[in-house]
């Protein structure tokens, strides 16, 4: 129990603590709110499910990393825990006697979880400062090629060992502080580790020394937070409540990574895209704040991966240091914000390097999405600056003037010469059931042919009623829109929603075998009026022969690796059709070490197939199969024309054995071969 000065100061204490951590979070506040667009607030009960999921399971960290995320644990549900041991320890400096939940078998289970998990809280603490200061792992660094803040790299060490000390200040303090109160009365077989020092250290203390002891440790727990509260905005380890509040706010996208319209109609709206901090949408904002600094995107990023100077991590980092190091001017007005996000967040060739795979997003622990700034410098750099790498100019020229991204002028039927049946469009079959939706790598690209006759061969084969656009079909615009030019997206966009509705495809189905097409046709249209149902042609197929319309027959007796597909896996979802149909081919499915959600990107999306990579150590297609290699498998099976290209292409310069095929292709050559056995 505190004396009767102690108990006069504590308040005081607590007063003065809380008027500095208001000041300082309030600067935090205010900064999130000079951002564009607004936090997400609707559906409050889903959004504080959401957020409560992440606050107490944690269970984003434990994707990689286990080890490190097992510790990650010990401190993160030991501090949630200590929430109320904070407020019991409080309670007991000026009640006489208080015990907690009385004497009661809860009391006694409180007890043990306070001693539990005070241990695991030191334990986790002290691997994480090992790991950071003396095992100095390469995960947390960053390449030299790489934009820093000129502070940052010093800073997070400094900042990693005040967090870190703080912790085992405030802990350690506290499991003392029961330490000399179980010396003071008697052995507690509730919490053993506690009665394991006492025994051990304060054995033969007198009950004087043991009270000064009590109350030294009670007011080092409970003042170091106090004494950190105010420090909590310019810390990392601002995530404990930053990262629960970042979930709960995220934009309800359709799909992970749909980026939203810009809306040219706005005669406000002087500048588009994303110049300085503050014209990031606020929610791109308070990554920065939620950011743990665990490097995890950077490790999955392809771009980092192969040597080119972007690292995700990095720019969530640098904008978290210039907002650290200005956080009282950024606070009091936005026009103090007049850096360039170019100057010191992100270099230009990092910016182009992104394949806006979103391997970033799907591993971020606390629910970060660094693609998206740069998709948003993109855009500000095309439409504003008109700056972007010499090679695109042709994809956007083409896209524009012919309606595809390859600048040609070419019949966009020309794909179905050589099949033996006919491929109906919508003019000669209005009626259709199913529209397939070809894309101009299936109209114009000579692989992408294989894998559109292929498709149009199944179809046709499980006598599906299905029609195709034709030369009505344009470019569905998403290489201009991972590109930055959204006016040109815009435009496409616009034309493909008119010309879909007036075939009447709102009511039917729609196929298609680019996951590109699917995502931005299904998912990005929508914000723009056009409210089609789309599937990826693997998903129908797996459909067909469930339903006994397809009969595939298992002649595909050898091992197969599948490449997911960022767009068709990651960013919408599907994988278990994919490989369902390799299983209904006979094939033995081998995984590649990062597939599903951890699959490695090929290098062409974000529109990298339309330009030049990046300067780096290797490039992305050559890293990722050289991962497919490894497996041993003789087939290396995609389901998109850009991935199959760019894979083709590795194979190529490799000069392996190894087949590289669409799983379109594959079916299609199985049932051909079986019609023609049985004829």
């Amino acid at each position: 129990m505190l004396t009767t000065a102690e108990k006069i100061l504590f308040p005081i204490v607590v007063l003065a603590s809380l008027y500095a951590s208001y000041r300082t979070f309030h600067r935090m506040w205010r900064i999130l709110h000079h951002g564009q667009g607004h936090i997400a607030w609707s559906r409050i009960p889903q959004r504080l499910k959401v957020g409560a999921w992440a606050f107490f399971l944690q269970d984003g960290i434990i994707r990689r990393r286990t080890w490190t995320s097992i510790f990650h644990y010990f401190i993160a549900w030991a501090f949630i825990f200590y929430l109320l041991v904070n407020v019991f320890d409080v309670i007991e400096g000026y009640v006489p006697h208080f015990q907690p939940f009385g004497e009661t078998l809860l009391s006694g289970l409180y007890r043990l979880l306070a001693d539990l998990l005070s241990v695991t809280a030191l334990i986790g603490m002290t691997y994480f400062l090992v790991r950071r200061f003396i095992a100095r792992t390469p995960a947390l660094t960053y390449r030299d090629n790489v934009t820093l803040h000129p502070h940052a790299r010093a800073g997070i060490a400094r900042d990693s060992l005040i967090v870190g000390l703080f912790i085992i200040g405030h802990v350690g303090g506290r499991f003392l502080s029961a330490s000399f109160r179980v010396a003071l009365e008697g052995n507690d077989p509730w919490q053993p580790f506690a009665s394991l020092v006492a025994q051990a250290l304060w054995q033969g203390w007198s009950p004087t020394a043991l009270t000064m002891g009590w109350h030294v440790s009670w007011w080092t727990a409970l003042g170091l937070i106090l004494l950190f509260l105010p420090y909590f905005p310019y810390s990392k380890h601002a995530h404990l409540f930053m990262a629960p509040l970042n979930y709960m706010t995220r934009p309800e996208r359709p799909a992970m990574g749909a980026l939203e319209a810009i809306d040219f109609e706005d005669e406000s709206v002087e500048e588009f895209g994303a110049r300085r901090l503050f014209d990031l949408p606020q929610t791109h904002i308070l990554d920065a704040f939620a950011c743990i600094m665990c490097n995890r995107c950077q490790e999955v990023c392809p771009a980092y991966v192969t040597g080119k100077e972007l690292s995700p991590a990095a720019l969530e980092v640098n904008k978290r240091y210039y907002i650290r190091e200005r956080m009282t001017e950024l606070a009091t007005s936005p026009d103090n914000d007049t850096q360039p996000l170019l100057t010191y967040a992100i270099s230009e060739s990092a910016v182009w390097a992104c394949t806006t795979c979103a391997a970033c997003i799907e591993v971020c622990p606390v629910g970060n999405e660094p693609m998206f700034d740069i998709l948003h410098i993109r855009r500000h750099l095309v439409l504003m600056e008109g700056t972007f790498p010499a090679q695109l100019r042709n994809a956007f020229n083409g896209m524009q003037r012919a309606g595809n991204p390859w600048s040609t002028g070419q019949d966009r039927l020309e794909w179905t010469r050589g099949l033996n049946f006919n491929v109906p469009t919508v003019e000669e079959n209005p009626d259709f059931e199913v529209l397939y939706w070809v894309g101009c790598a299936g109209a114009f690209d000579p692989d992408g042919q294989k894998q559109a006759r292929a498709i149009a061969t199944l179809l046709h084969q499980a006598g599906v009623n299905f029609a195709v656009l034709g030369n009505l079909e344009t470019c569905t615009g998403d290489a201009a829109r991972r590109a930055g030019s959204e006016d040109i997206f815009y435009e496409l966009a616009v034309a493909n929603i008119e010309t879909l509705k007036e075939v009447g495809a709102e009511d039917k189905l729609i196929i298609t075998g680019c996951p590109h097409c699917l995502h931005t046709l299904g998912k990005e249209y929508q914000e723009l009026g056009g409210h089609f149902r789309v599937v990826h042609y693997t998903e129908y197929v797996q459909e067909l022969i469930a339903q006994g319309h397809l009969k595939v027959p298992k002649t595909l007796q050898s091992q197969v690796t599948f490449h997911d597909p960022c767009y068709l896996g990651r960013h919408n979802g599907v994988y278990d059709a994919p490989r369902g149909l390799l299983q209904h081919s006979g094939a033995a499915l081998v995984e590649m070490p990062n597939h599903r959600a951890g699959s490695f990107c090929c290098g062409a999306g974000g529109a990298q197939f339309w330009k030049e990579e990046e300067p780096g150590l290797e490039a992305v297609n050559n890293h990722r199969f050289q991962e497919a290699r490894a497996t041993g498998a003789r087939v290396l099976a995609t389901a998109c024309p850009f991935c199959f290209r760019m894979l083709s292409d590795a194979n190529n310069r490799a000069n392996s054995p190894m087949e590289v095929k669409d799983i379109a292709v594959l079916l299609a050559e199985a049932t051909s071969q079986a019609q023609k056995t049985s004829s």
